[in-house]
């Protein structure tokens, strides 16, 4: 299903387009409307293309990490998001806006979301939600109709007359908003959701937004959801992205909104203008462009041959050379940031501006916030858990024993994900489970990361209680054992827990470096010496855990990654 206004059918491609790359990006694309998992098959009848063809284009979205074939389907892997997050960077309104926006949400103790346009459209960029039951229930990336939401109108204060009709052409393409998934579709004539079309008076509602320098939703999008928008500028006057306050009947009408929150949103807006004023240049993006090289995709296809769709890693290699520093570049820089020929970089750079990935001025190409439509939206929502699962699961097929993923939760360890072995005898815990962190290695791990104050005072409140004759119960002796822990970063514990038990586990890093979980393989401790065990158990571990972090890392950078 594409969007009519921004997905529609483009015209004749350029002479230098490169077909494979169009063709491959349509999986991709389907994958992505499809909710980030499909089967294979309906990804043919999405696309038309021949299954071999698509078994090729996901060979290729495997080996970049982007996507996971589990079956007979195709599931969005959470490396896909560094693309997202090459625009994110580059246009770089979520570092340099976000954390006023992050103000604004506690100070009104509402959501705050930072929006731009995209065609017809509206795009999130930035998200500052709050914790309730009824809360802003967008995710960065999604696609809003224009007329659906308070920053549309603000948009379309300066559309000119061809933009008026792509989107009047749009409307009567998709009368129920079917192709934008993000918001209830409406009723296209026969009642619905909608008392009223809130494309009926949207020409009335720019003119206002025009005039007022706001702009108002009342349950636009769906019954109870208001909001109100302000545009933020850049120094030459054009607006650059929204800034809504979102709020609920329930807490504020639509008609208190601008006496509530207009005086702090406008304060906001001015911060966040004399923010994008400011001459100091942006730091250096602390990620490094172009990860992958010209170099690796030669050595990928050599080893996976015609499965192998070398356009479409070129492709999506050039989009990753753009960041926090780069928002624009010409294509001798992105040549040289991803090591392929001049020539050979220019065609993607054709390709993906005809398809509306990169705009340019004839010199200069920038990534645009349809490269949010690669799966970011569907990508967003990730937990912790649900990264990890993947990896436990290939690193059970590799030592034959249970794998397992816990948080800490007051004194304990909670499992929040798991992948057991077939054994006769196996260890048999569940997801939720939880256990003392004190003679555990999970907990071990986690208790050696907290900072020294933090892990004394939860060591006063935690009774050492003898589980078994080899439990652990000296508080010094304890202490002394996760200074260990710490510094050789893994946790050995034999027969503490459960007489039989024994367990190793690493921890799981964020991207400040903090502990926010731990893994673990689990075992029966007749089978080998612990000495034995560690040998063989800690490589296999840490490669486990570096790949989770990796994924954490990249899930991590734009979007908040719920840990449990």
């Amino acid at each position: 299903m594409t969007h009519p206004a921004t997905d529609a059918p483009p015209p004749p491609p350029p002479q230098e387009a490169v077909g494979p790359l169009m063709r491959s990006l349509s999986v991709l694309r389907a994958l992505s409307t499809g909710g980030g998992r499909q089967a294979v098959g309906d990804l043919v009848r999405a696309t038309g293309l021949a299954r071999s063809t698509v078994d090729r284009v996901l060979s290729t979205l495997a080996r970049l990490g982007y996507v996971r074939v589990e079956g007979r389907d195709a599931v969005l892997a959470p490396g896909l998001l560094e693309l997202g997050n090459a625009y994110l960077a580059a246009s770089e309104l979520p570092d340099r806006l976000g954390p006023a926006a992050e103000r604004l949400a506690d100070a009104l103790d509402e959501s705050v979301s930072l929006a731009v346009p995209d065609g017809d459209g509206v795009r999130f960029v930035h998200q500052a939600t709050r914790r309730r039951a009824m809360s802003l229930a967008f995710r960065i990336g999604d696609l809003l109709p224009a007329e659906r939401g308070a920053p549309g109108a603000l948009f379309a204060a300066d559309w000119d007359e061809d933009a008026w009709r792509r989107w009047r052409e749009r409307r009567a393409a998709d009368p129920t908003d079917a192709c934008f998934p993000a918001v209830p579709p409406r009723r296209d004539g026969n009642g619905g959701t909608h008392s009223a079309d809130p494309g009926e008076d949207f020409a009335s509602r720019v003119e206002a937004a025009r005039t007022a320098g706001w702009s108002l939703d009342d349950q636009l999008i769906e019954p109870g959801l208001v909001a109100i928008a302000v545009p933020v500028r850049d120094p030459r006057g054009r607006p650059v992205c929204a800034v809504s306050v979102v709020s609920h009947t329930s807490r504020l009408a639509a008609a208190d909104l601008p006496t509530a929150v207009l005086p702090r949103l406008r304060e906001t807006v001015t911060e966040m203008e004399r923010t994008l004023a400011d001459p100091v240049p942006p730091l250096p993006d602390p990620e490094p462009p172009a990860t992958r090289h010209a170099s690796w995709m030669r050595a990928s296809k050599q080893e996976l041959g015609p499965e192998f769709v070398e356009s479409l890693a070129r492709g999506l290699l050039t989009l990753t050379a753009f960041g926090t520093g780069r928002a624009a570049l010409p294509l001798t820089a992105v040549a040289q940031a991803t090591g392929l020929a001049r020539a050979t970089a220019r065609r993607a750079l054709i390709t993906l501006e005809h398809l509306g990935y990169l705009a340019s001025d004839g010199r200069l190409f920038r990534p645009t916030p349809k490269v949010l439509d690669l799966g970011f939206a569907a990508l967003s929502g990730l937990t912790l858990p649900e990264i990890a699962q993947p990896h436990l699961a290939t690193l059970v097929e590799q030592v034959h024993d249970s794998a397992s993923m816990a948080v800490l939760s007051g004194t304990d360890i909670q499992y929040v994900a798991r992948v057991p072995t077939v054994r006769i005898m196996s260890v048999n815990i569940t997801v939720g489970t939880r256990f003392p962190a004190y003679p555990t290695s999970m907990g071990r791990v986690l208790l050696a990361g907290l900072p020294p104050a933090e892990r004394t005072a939860h060591l006063s409140r935690t009774t050492l209680i003898p589980l078994t004759q080899h439990t652990v119960t000296s508080p010094e002796r304890l202490a002394t054992l996760l200074e260990q822990v710490g510094e050789d970063g893994y946790a050995l514990v034999d027969e503490e827990l459960e007489e039989g038990l024994r367990s190793i586990a690493v921890p799981v890093r964020d991207r400040e470096s903090r502990v926010v979980a731990a893994v673990n393989i689990s075992t029966h401790a007749g089978r080998r010496s612990p000495a034995e065990d560690r040998d063989a158990f800690l490589p296999p571990l840490r490669a486990a855990a570096a790949r989770i972090e990796a994924d954490l890392h990249t899930a991590g950078r734009y979007v908040r990654i719920a840990v449990a």
